[in-house]
């Protein structure tokens, strides 16, 4: 997805190390996503109290969405770079198309991992291929030394794994034994937990990754703290298990997000993740001039050709990472 905000936070990242007995838990704000009524989803990554959970720096859940109320999810082409966009369904069908000359229908249970390094462009539109969209979009920041890493597009199924009282699908890194052949570009994992009513799931996790659990449905309790839909539970290195709880009669949902603290200090502003204010500045002037940084989407039919870059604030974009 885009951040189609008109005044886009801008953000330079830090993480920090927090006590693996602390839970943090961040909510969602509700932002406007096209669509011909414009879809709003709930975006828990960045904020201003955490900005990212180990690589992860980005996190939207739309939906459950009718598209024939809505409209559903329509964004024109749109670039970016420095990053790895996994877009991850519950329900519904997207289609992608991008400047590597991709298109692929994003499914349910299927991992979509576009790799955007020195510079990638791509849209996203609902099809009818269900009445009801739902699902998540996540951003991964790319370390240094793969930054500028070549456009690409990964598409994996991962085979579901059954534990007692639930079903986790491992799309990136290793979990419960099973480990994802997507390629990231830095220690990682990102898997999705459906937990059957009131089932309770322990799982073991590398002790030097911060984690996340995002609750997508239902209400879930994560060691012990209450969240209720649309929650991220952020836990800091040091963690050996993480205990999630589904508090309903119902099934409940969840992703599993985790990393090694990313070590560098990034910039992050509208669809761009860079290391300084004038890179920031130089990506978007590259986008409006229709740079090859970037490329072209071909076979988007959409009235909008493109999405236009926002201003830039008047002021200089300064670091903002999470408190110490």
């Amino acid at each position: 997805m885009s951040n189609t905000e008109t005044d886009p936070v801008e953000l330079a990242c830090r993480t920090r190390v927090a006590s693996p007995a602390r839970v943090e838990v961040l909510g969602a704000r509700s932002v406007p996503l096209g669509g011909q009524r414009a879809m709003r989803v709930r975006r828990t990554l960045p904020q201003r109290a955490r900005s990212m959970v180990g690589p992860w720096c980005f996190a939207d859940q739309f939906g459950p969405d009718e598209i024939a109320e809505t409209g559903g999810v329509d964004v024109p082409p749109h670039p970016h770079t420095g990053l790895q966009t996994v877009t991850w369904l519950f329900a519904g069908e997207i289609e992608h198309r991008d400047s590597s000359g991709v298109r692929a229908l994003v499914r349910p249970g299927e991992l979509n991992l576009m790799t955007g390094g020195r510079g990638i462009c791509h849209s996203e539109v609902a099809t009818r291929g269900g009445p009801v969209l739902h699902g998540v979009q996540l951003w991964v920041a790319l370390p240094d030394e793969h930054r500028d890493a070549p456009r690409d597009f990964q598409h994996h199924v991962p085979e579901p794994v059954e534990l007692d009282g639930a079903t986790v699908r491992v799309f990136l890194g290793e979990l419960a034994g099973v480990s994802s052949p997507a390629r990231a570009f830095s220690p990682l994992l990102g898997a999705e937990l459906l937990l059957a009513p009131s089932a309770e799931l322990t799982l073991d996790v590398d002790a030097a990754f911060e984690h996340g659990v995002l609750a997508c449905t239902g209400a879930v309790t994560v060691e012990g703290t209450e969240l209720d839909a649309g929650d991220l539970a952020c836990l800091g290195t040091g963690t050996r298990s993480v205990t999630v709880t589904n508090r309903t009669t119902e099934p409940a949902r969840a992703i599993l997000l985790g990393g090694e603290p990313f070590g560098t200090e990034i910039v992050m502003w509208w669809n761009f993740v860079g290391r300084s204010h004038e890179e920031i500045v130089r990506f978007a002037e590259e986008w409006e001039q229709e740079s090859e940084r970037f490329g072209r989407v071909e076979g988007y039919s959409g009235s909008t050709p493109r999405l236009p870059v926002p201003p830039l604030p008047g002021t200089r974009l300064k670091p903002r990472g999470n408190p110490g």
